[in-house]
Order: structure tokens, then C-alpha cells, then sequence
């Protein structure tokens, strides 16, 4: 019954299957509660692969922080994907992560469970991340902007600051807002 339900929906024309964009995932949170993204659909996420002993940390971390703070939960996010798979420098627990993020940088943006973002296991939601802009992390702080549409607008590897990338997002928010206004 699966196998045919399977194979129908495979011969369904384009135009009738469910388009997949990034929203359409679900992934696990740091507490180990299972999240779909489309919860974030409407807004603007930037989805970054953090890690806790990394060069790039407190920078990072900061501006990421500092970008949550200025733009608000309503029309962006940043969605952290903490990864151990680069020079092993997130070694710790879900738990121990959250807790250090919490703590040193007053991080008020969702964290999700440890994860891979690339090669074999790559979570799925990164491995259409990947797909969609041709850019496939080689280090922690990958950052990879996402349109209101779930469909990925750009990526930047880690020597692209947040402050860098800042203007390629209040764009597209500001976008946002001025389209809900318009539909007032």
C-alpha cells in the first residue's frame, strides 16, 4: 500500500506535488523535541552551523545574537545547527551547548540538536540547503539565508561577517513588512 501511495505521488505532474523548500523539514530542537520549519514560513531565517570552540565563536555568536535582537522573531530568525564535524570543536552535549550559548552570549534564537551538515548522515533539511545553493559547508559558521518562501537566497562561508551578510537580510525583511502593509 506504501509502494503505491509512493509511486503515485511520484507520477503526479510537478504542478501537483507539494513543492519542497526548506520549510518543508522537520528537525529536532536542542531539548530533543521534533520542530517542523514550517513554523518559520513568512519570515526570513538565516540557518547557521555553530560550534562552541571555534575561532569564529564569539564573534559569531554576537553578531548572530545582536542580528535576533535588532530584527525580532516576527519576520526573522536565526535558526543554529550546532555540528562536531569540523576540527571536533563541539564536542559537548545538547544540553551543555544550550547552556553555554545561553549563558556567554544571552542567545535568544532557536538552537536545534547537534547535527551533520554535510557528507554521510547530512540532515536533510541542510542536505537541500546544500542542493538548492550549491555551497556545501567546509567549516563551522556556514550561513545560509532562507526567503519567506523557504527557498535559500544565498550562502556565505565563515570569513563573511554577520555584519556582512546583515544587509542581504533587512532587505528582504523589509520586503516583508512593506507586503503586509500593501495587504492592509
Amino acid at each position: 500500500m506504501y509502494l503505491t501511495a509512493l509511486v503515485l505521488l511520484l507520477l503526479l505532474p510537478p504542478s501537483l506535488q507539494k513543492s519542497r523548500d526548506f520549510y518543508t523539514f522537520k528537525v529536532v530542537n536542542i531539548r530533543g523535541k521534533l520542530v517542523s520549519l514550517e513554523k518559520y514560513r513568512g519570515s526570513v531565517t538565516l540557518v547557521v552551523n555553530v560550534a562552541s570552540e571555534c575561532g569564529f565563536t564569539d564573534s559569531h555568536y554576537k553578531a548572530l545574537q545582536q542580528l535576533q535582537r535588532d530584527l525580532g522573531s516576527y519576520h526573522f530568525n536565526v535558526l543554529a545547527f550546532p555540528c562536531n564535524q569540523f576540527g571536533q570543536q563541539e564536542p559537548n552535549s545538547d544540553r551543555e551547548i544550550e547552556n553555554f550559548v545561553r549563558k556567554n552570549y544571552s542567545a535568544s534564537f532557536p538552537m536545534f540538536s547537534k547535527t551533520a551538515v554535510t557528507g554521510t548522515g547530512v540532515n536533510s533539511a541542510f542536505k537541500y540547503l546544500i542542493e538548492s545553493s550549491g555551497k556545501e559547508p567546509d567549516w563551522n559558521f556556514w550561513k545560509y539565508l532562507v526567503g519567506p518562501d523557504g527557498k535559500v537566497v544565498d550562502a556565505w562561508g565563515p570569513s563573511v561577517s554577520v555584519a556582512e551578510v546583515r544587509p542581504h537580510i533587512t532587505s528582504l525583511v523589509r520586503k516583508i513588512i512593506l507586503k503586509r502593509k500593501e495587504e492592509l
